[in-house]
């Protein structure tokens, strides 16, 4: 099978190695790529906004399936626009068409989703310029901290929470009045604040079956200790030692198969990845947010423990067979830690030369470990920075603190001016791993984001 995929991040260098292990990868694209896949594919120069361009490709290389990474083209509509064409629409498709994307690009209808289906999650009104004095109101009715929430896509950055009422209600008109975050902040959410612990969890659909992939926790500040400005993501680890069976049943029959039958109940079509961003709260499960794409760093953590074929996966997905599949996985732990430019996330280094990588960019003297390209290009045949995360070094060992001993010493020997990455990086769940985490309320940190 010939595969196209879309998106330049490291999630996508994770995506393209995982595929071509596949006995069903014939050859693999990626558009547009980066120094990182094209150790697995080739690179093409197209941009998913230009269909014109796109539609020619998928024609004249004769892909058979299209696997989307990033959330822009889904929330765009690039699914429907497949479908449309009387030509592109037998191409087998992973990812949501616009509808379906709702849960990622409109926080304000996955909340309204999610009541509809009973789907455990924090309080919450929504408001807009027309509605900003009852949202200045709601928020007299909360305690601190304040949760403000832009309703669209805000590139990660469109999440405050506050301490103070009077900046919270400064920033609500921020949001909606100045827009703060564009037009993804023309409506807010403002959320219940819930004090527990975040984790992730994965599932890949048909649209009325799903099959879990591996759960990961992953560490958005900036700071260590969970401090400073929020990011893409710091790192990742994978499994997580405090999801205990009983939490994941609680998972399952509370919020993955619900979110599954209401989508189909409302005649949303969804084929392709569900992401379940979640906080536990006296050791019950809540949903901070949807997205209707893989993760990252998560992914580097989550498809290098799969073991299953993973382009057999998205067949059966978007073939709709995914009935009574199941997911084979390692039981090795595996862990991320994100390399970032100097500055980062607010205004940050570009261009500078990265060392400690061979000739393919690649790292060959670390056998448990992989270098993922997050943010780089070639610059005179020299690799160079050109994103805010930079890379991802993603380690696997018999234990988790062995995989991070990996990743760490990876870390240290591949370097560019500026960098900067957390050393604390699965630090805080290892209380679940020397004791029997069914003894503790895995309740102790972390928020809404």
């Amino acid at each position: 099978m010939r595969i196209l995929l879309i998106g330049s991040g490291g999630r996508e260098h994770a995506l393209a190695k995982k595929m071509t292990e596949s006995a069903l990868c014939e050859a693999l694209f990626i558009a547009p790529g980066n120094p990182g896949t094209a150790q697995h594919g080739e690179n093409v120069p197209i941009d998913w906004k230009d269909f014109s361009s796109l539609r020619s490709f998928i024609l004249q290389e004769r892909i058979g399936l299209v696997v989307v990474g990033p959330e822009d083209p889904l929330v765009d509509g690039l699914r429907d626009r497949l479908e449309a064409d009387a030509v592109l629409r037998s191409v087998l498709f992973i990812g949501p068409g616009q509808s379906g994307a709702r849960l990622e690009g409109s926080k304000d209808f996955s909340k309204e989703f999610m009541a509809r289906h009973g789907i455990p999650t924090a309080g919450y009104a929504s408001f807009t310029a027309d509605t900003l004095e009852r949202g200045f109101a709601f928020l007299e009715t909360l305690s601190p901290p304040y949760v403000l929430k832009a309703d669209g896509l805000a590139a990660g950055k469109g999440v405050l929470i506050l301490s103070d009422v009077i900046e919270a209600k400064k920033e609500l008109r921020a949001m909606v009045m100045d827009a703060k975050f564009g037009a993804a902040s023309s409506t807010v959410v403002i959320e219940e604040f819930l004090n527990g612990i975040e984790f992730s969890v994965f599932a890949l659909t048909d649209g009325q079956q799903c099959v879990l992939l591996p759960e990961a926790k992953d560490y958005k500040r900036i700071g260590e200790g969970d401090t400073g400005l929020n990011t893409g993501g710091m790192g990742a680890v994978s499994p997580v030692p405090f999801c205990t069976p009983d939490l994941m049943e609680k998972v399952v029959n509370r919020i993955i198969h619900p979110t599954v039958k209401g989508l189909h109940a409302e005649g949303i079509p969804y084929t392709g990845f569900l992401f379940f961003g979640l906080i536990v709260v006296d050791k019950e499960p809540f949903v901070i947010e949807y997205n209707c794409r893989m993760g990252d760093p998560e992914t580097e953590v989550v498809f290098p423990r799969i073991t299953e074929d993973v382009v057999a996966l998205f067949v059966a997905a978007a073939q709709g067979t995914l009935q009574n599949r199941t997911v084979a996985l390692t039981s090795k732990a595996q862990c991320a830690v994100v390399s970032v430019a100097e500055g980062y996330p607010e205004v940050y280094a570009k261009g500078d030369e990265i060392h400690g990588l061979d000739e393919n960019h690649a790292i060959s003297d670390a056998p448990n470990s992989i270098v993922f390209h997050a943010g780089t290009s070639l610059k005179n045949g020299q690799l160079v920075t050109s994103g805010g995360r930079v890379l991802v070094v993603s380690s696997q060992g018999d234990t988790l603190n062995e995989a991070l001993s990996s990743a760490f010493g990876v870390v240290k020997k591949v370097t560019y001016r500026g960098q900067n990455y957390r050393r604390d990086i699965g630090k805080d769940v290892q209380k679940w791993i020397i004791s029997d985490p069914r003894a503790d309320d895995p309740s102790s940190s972390g928020s809404n984001k």
